[in-house]
């Protein structure tokens, strides 16, 4: 016990001795991590019960995806005028707004799916753009494994904690009591922890990008493979983020189940990415990166194969372990590359961060696209088995462009010495 407790202490005296920006920074998405799951699970649940329709679901994250590269664009010229603290906080707020405009819904309709998809694309827009941007500015390469490790690790607990007890908390209500009673419940909690992050978020002393143009569309080759692997992270989040409710609304139960099997596997991963942010270095960031996609595909394979209930929980263990692997690596990798092209190309770096969500956005549009395309023109049965499969294996691909990038890099930071 007294090695454990020596061991915690430690660690806290590790992130004390981090940039202060970067601690309200990490306190904040600590907070917000217990956002994040109930609009990625829950949003799909609710949508399948209420509607049973798989096509309404993924209109919704097309809606929402649409929305998300507009926002960036706006947030742009907004930083001009208003302090960054500001517009972080109120994305993070806009996200409860748009679930509470699902929830007034009398009926769930593609008009009023469209409408709460474009709120809740306003709200992750505002929250990534200035959340990437926080995070280039609060710290640098050699403790980006670290910020990402944690804050990983924060999601990763957020991801054992809220799926469980938002999942039984739901499915209590059924079928005594009006069900959707229980998302409404929810949704307001959701907007108290929205309004503890924004206000913890004004504790730090963050500086705007330089108020200068930020719209380019031609850039070196560095940054054309980035956006590469950007289109190709996108294909799978485009339909990533309700597959699993869809799977398991459709295979292995309620929302009840949907909690526990997330909760499960995401104990399994939470101290590995903390000890992987913590004690990895630069280079093995390739290595992480591609475990992540092999665990993807292979939970895809898994999946489709099986396609019952045991199929869905492997599928979710690979995600859980896979997907934070990705990010782990992924946006260490990103922020290097903004920081070597803003500054051969004498660019704002909100340039990059801006071509990148375009990036996803294509990626984002072509998953959700496979999926339509299955479920329209075969079956919405064909479109949950097979789907996962496609894309996983295309994702593979992005292993070779990632170690050309890092390739680039290594060769370019070796010149200069």
């Amino acid at each position: 016990a007294k090695g454990l407790r020596n061991r915690l202490r430690n660690e806290y005296i590790h992130f004390r001795a981090a940039p202060r920006n970067m601690q309200i920074l990490l306190i904040t998405n600590m907070l917000y991590s217990f956002v994040l799951p109930v609009v990625e699970l829950f949003i799909g649940a609710y949508i399948m019960r209420n509607s049973s329709n798989t096509i309404l679901v993924i209109c919704f994250q097309l809606a929402l995806y649409s929305g998300i590269p507009l926002t960036f664009l706006i947030n742009g010229f907004l930083l001009r005028r208003i302090p960054i603290a500001w517009l972080y906080s109120f994305g993070m707020l806009l996200s409860g707004v748009s679930m509470a405009v699902m929830m007034s819904l009398t009926e769930l309709d593609f008009s009023g799916i469209v409408l709460a998809g474009l709120i809740m694309g306003l709200s992750y827009g505002f929250f990534w753009a200035n959340r990437d941007f926080l995070a280039l500015s609060s710290t640098d390469d050699d403790n980006r494994n670290y910020y990402y490790g944690l804050e990983s690790f924060f999601y990763t607990l957020a991801g054992v904690v809220v799926p469980y007890t938002v999942g039984v908390f739901i499915a209590s209500f059924s079928p005594a009591r009006d069900i959707n009673t229980a998302y409404r419940i929810v949704t307001g909690i959701v907007f108290l922890i929205t309004i503890l992050s924004s206000a913890v978020v004004f504790r730090g002393k963050f500086v705007n990008p330089e108020s200068r143009r930020f719209v380019y569309w031609r850039f070196e080759r560095l940054w054309q493979k980035m956006m590469s692997l950007a289109a190709l992270k996108g294909i799978a989040q485009g339909y990533i983020v309700t597959a699993p409710a869809m799977l398991v609304m459709t295979l292995a139960g309620n929302e009840d189940t949907l909690g526990t099997v997330q909760s499960v596997g995401a104990i399994l991963s939470a101290l590995m990415l903390y000890l992987l942010g913590r004690f990895s270095a630069p280079r093995h960031r390739l290595a992480i990166f591609s475990a992540g996609l092999v665990l993807f595909a292979l939970g895809g394979a898994l999946n489709a194969a099986l396609y019952s209930s045991a199929g869905v929980m492997l599928f979710m263990l690979c995600l859980v372990i896979g997907r934070p692997l990705m990010d782990l690596a992924y946006f260490p990798i990103q922020l290097r590359v903004i920081d070597c092209v803003a500054a051969r190309e004498q660019r704002n770096p909100f340039t990059y961060i801006f071509v990148h969500e375009l990036g996803l956005y294509l990626g984002r549009f072509a998953g959700c696209g496979l999926f339509l395309v299955f479920a329209s023109y075969l079956s919405p049965g064909f479109a949950l088995r097979y789907a996962l499969l496609v894309i996983g294996l295309a994702q593979l691909l992005s292993i070779p462009v990632a170690r050309s990038i890092i390739g680039n890099l290594d060769a370019e930071e070796s010149a200069r010495k």
